[in-house]
């Protein structure tokens, strides 16, 4: 029996954070909802990631990748004249799991639209690689945006068309817009256009290990290597664009406080649309007002 829950309190220290709206299921009944206004798409940021991760398990499943494939082998054609000794060890798993080797943050958002040079790949590949590839945690786009682009490259479809028939129209989530590269490829790192139903069903996806209404959509075993702890963070660790966080959850998350936070042990799902500064205030406001009741 899911247990019905007060969002009061949530409500009262939410708003000033900006919060829109929230979603809460457990097992498969919506048992809360709240909306301060009508929830059209927007741009979900870095949940765009966790459905890229979802296209990658599908195209793993599908025989067209190995995680274990590397990066300068994929994209010869794009390397720079002097490649990086790190750079040569990365793995596509490297980009899943944000520890290619990077010593900052690149592609973000602050940046994209004022680089000249249009080749990306190239562009990302020339960037220093101070560490080795697995020893270092460094959260950028880079990673999403090059096995985004494999999984593009290989099926012969963009990232949305891929998902759609796969993943996305079962689901009952329509096309919709998702920001591209300068040579018109899908940028898998951000720029994903969805309201707050829709990332609530990614999360209920998950929660249900990939079934949705009777068929398999994402195959089980990406569901559980997706989510798990793939690598330290400094936090509670990181799977393959998937968050790990506080009690045992883990969560696709974007910028400004978009969130769809799965938690196992509650057979439950809560997720969040905002426009809020104060993004970690307000996901520990979700825990400790909502999550607490579960």
């Amino acid at each position: 029996m899911a247990n019905k829950i007060d969002l009061e309190v949530f409500k009262e220290k939410a708003e000033p954070l900006r919060a829109l709206g929230i979603r809460v299921h457990q097992g498969r009944e919506e048992i809360a909802a709240f909306d301060w206004e009508v929830m059209g798409r927007r741009n979900v940021y870095s949940v765009s990631k966790s459905f890229c991760s979802s296209a990658v398990g599908l195209a793993v499943s599908e025989g067209l990748l190995s995680l274990d494939e590397k990066v300068v082998d994929i994209f010869a054609d794009h390397l720079p004249d002097q490649v990086n000794e790190n750079l040569k060890k990365a793995t596509l798993r490297d980009c899943l799991t944000m520890n290619l080797g990077l010593g900052d943050s690149f592609l973000m958002s602050g940046d994209r639209s004022y680089h000249t040079e249009e080749d990306w790949i190239r562009l990302s590949l020339s960037r220093p690689f101070p560490y080795e590839p697995g020893t270092h945690f460094c959260y950028n786009n880079i990673g999403p945006y090059l096995i985004g682009l494999v999984v593009q490259e290989r099926s012969g479809a963009n990232l949305m068309e891929y998902l759609y028939t796969r993943m996305l129209k079962p689901m009952g989530i329509f096309r919709t817009s998702w920001e591209c590269d300068p040579q018109g490829r899908i940028f898998g790192g951000s720029g994903l256009f969805l309201n707050l139903d829709e990332i609530h069903k990614l999360g209920k996806l998950y929660l249900q290990e990939g079934e949705w209404e009777g068929k398999q959509l994402l195959p089980r075993e990406w569901v559980k290597e997706a989510s798990r702890k793939q690598v330290d963070n400094g936090s509670e660790g990181y799977g393959y664009f998937f968050w790990r966080g506080r009690e045992n959850s883990f969560r696709a998350d974007g910028l400004y406080g978009q969130y769809s936070i799965v938690l196992p042990d509650k057979q439950a799902v809560v997720s969040c649309i905002a426009e809020s500064r104060h993004a970690g205030t307000l996901l520990n406001i979700i825990f400790d007002t909502v999550c607490n009741q579960l």
